[in-house]
């Protein structure tokens, strides 16, 4: 058990009712887990306010509340009642001292960026565990624990739940923990409690703006930079043209990677690797260290992923040898994800899901020039019609050959939103296809697979899952494809 003053260490705060020596034994934030003699801190969120909850949580016999807000709690109940500024904030201090300080124990290492985050953060786990560190991973897709894998509901979790995996990964041996810091998760305070050992920045462009995210970019482009007031060492970009405003107000050292040689860690003398079922990138490493690298991603981009991860890993003292050996090997689930199908063409599946991204990766294996460039993707029901129009008119622009179907329509049916997305193709001249089976739409692509091909699935990356009418049906397009390979080969 904790007294309460023991949980508010390094807090602002004021105590408008009880005793500060009350006894807790457990911090809750869920309503729905209210318990005698907690404390329950009143999070004021987008649909649910917390402070409604008070008088419930006095009844149940909590201990203590932790309010933003004034609260009406007849005197007949003994509880303590504790007043800060911002009640998120204060539950990033209150979950760290609750759990033991655990980051304290470990090296964490935070990334944030519009893109490149989740794959350089399984790029960074690859190189120092191959130099034989243990590594814990919170990020877009799932949280890793040694050999456990939880899959993710928030890139950044609440701070609560973001402790608790500190203290788990502390307990099974982790030395360091790499992890995506979400803009959100900055401006929601969630990585408060904590200083980061290194802090990284990777790009921007306008993203996650609108009703509950971002009021505008600029205020998008400041969460960020709040990672560099909470880190000892910052990397960042130097090619972005946000770097500098991002940056602004940090409080560690910085240093810089890029294509500019002028950064303290820069790439030169690109070359793109096509192997049958494989395209990649090799180039060489200058500034602090100098050695050539290749990865099995193609494009400038995964130079980008692959500069960050071995900045990272210098501070570690990595060697160059097994730099190298783990970049070839890293493999991200969803990110540019090479499936071996056929020695004649190169298929590959990807989370492009936004114009940006998918012109973006479009754009990059054009510069392999395919036999075709094939691009197979949906868009989702109940987001907005204009990432419709606008995905559709890139791919037709970009692809020799647009295969529409379903993602995860939700609520909404299948072929509305492929018209939706044959809106946008009818700004080019770009050819396409409607087959609104996901299935059957994958088995058309592999079995019309010409020599030189490059065929894109796109937008599902990672996801397991296909959502129609409010259920998550299992689909993995990794199982799709088996399926259809297995199908064939009974049929011959």
């Amino acid at each position: 058990m904790f007294q309460c003053a023991e949980l508010l260490e390094g807090l602002s705060y004021r105590c408008v009712r009880g005793s500060l020596n009350k006894r807790v034994n457990e911090v809750v934030y869920d309503s729905r887990k209210i318990s005698r003699d907690c404390l329950f801190i009143c999070i004021c969120g987008y649909n649910v306010d917390g402070h409604s909850f008070a008088l419930e949580a006095a009844r149940k016999g909590a201990a203590a509340l932790v309010v933003q807000k004034e609260v009406e709690i007849p005197e007949e109940y003994d509880i303590t009642v504790i007043k800060v500024e911002d009640t998120r904030y204060a539950m990033a201090f209150i979950a760290a001292a609750y759990f033991g300080h655990p980051a304290d124990e470990m090296k964490i290492i935070g990334i944030t960026g519009t893109k490149g985050k989740t794959t350089t953060t399984y790029l960074i786990k690859s190189i120092l565990e191959a130099a034989g560190h243990k590594v814990g991973l919170i990020g877009t897709i799932e949280e890793i624990i040694g050999d456990e894998h939880i899959p993710a509901n928030n890139t950044t979790p609440e701070s609560f739940l973001l402790q608790q995996y500190f203290r788990r990964m502390a307990d099974a041996g982790c030395e360091i923990v790499v992890m995506e810091v979400a803009s959100q998760g900055l401006k929601l305070h969630r990585t408060q409690g904590f200083t980061f050992e290194i802090g990284i920045f990777t790009n921007l462009s306008p993203d996650h703006i609108g009703p509950n995210e971002h009021e505008d970019f600029e205020e998008y482009q400041a969460c960020k930079g709040l990672l560099f007031r909470q880190c000892r060492h910052g990397i960042v970009n130097m090619d972005d043209a946000h770097m500098e405003a991002v940056i602004q107000g940090h409080t560690c050292d910085i240093e810089t990677y890029g294509f500019n040689p002028e950064a303290d860690l820069y790439a030169e003398d690109l070359k793109l690797v096509n192997k049958p079922g494989e395209l990649g990138i090799d180039f060489h490493v200058k500034g602090r260290m100098d050695f050539r690298v290749e990865v099995p991603t193609p494009g400038r981009f995964s130079v980008y992923n692959a500069l960050t991860a071995i900045a990272v890993c210098r501070h570690f003292q990595v060697e160059e040898a097994k730099i190298q050996k783990a970049l070839l090997k890293a493999h991200v689930k969803g990110r540019i994800e090479m499936v071996p199908v056929s020695d004649k063409f190169t298929l590959l599946i990807d989370y492009a899901h936004n114009a940006m991204s998918l012109e973006s990766l479009l754009s990059t294996l054009r510069e392999y020039n395919p036999g075709r460039l094939v691009c197979l993707f949906g868009c989702g029901g109940n987001r907005s019609k204009l990432r419709r129009y606008e995905m559709g008119e890139v791919s037709g622009r970009l692809a020799d050959l647009t295969i529409i179907t379903s993602d995860n329509p939700r609520f909404e049916e299948p072929l509305d939103i492929i018209h939706d997305i044959e809106t946008g193709m009818a700004k080019t001249d770009g050819k396409f296809l409607e087959i609104c089976d996901r299935k059957e739409a994958i088995a058309y692509a592999i079995d019309n697979g010409q020599p030189g091909d490059i065929i894109v699935l796109a937008g599902k990356g990672h996801e397991d899952y296909q959502e129609i009418k409010g259920v998550k049906y299992p689909m993995d397009e990794r199982d799709l494809i088996a399926d259809i390979l297995r199908e064939r080969k009974d049929r011959s």
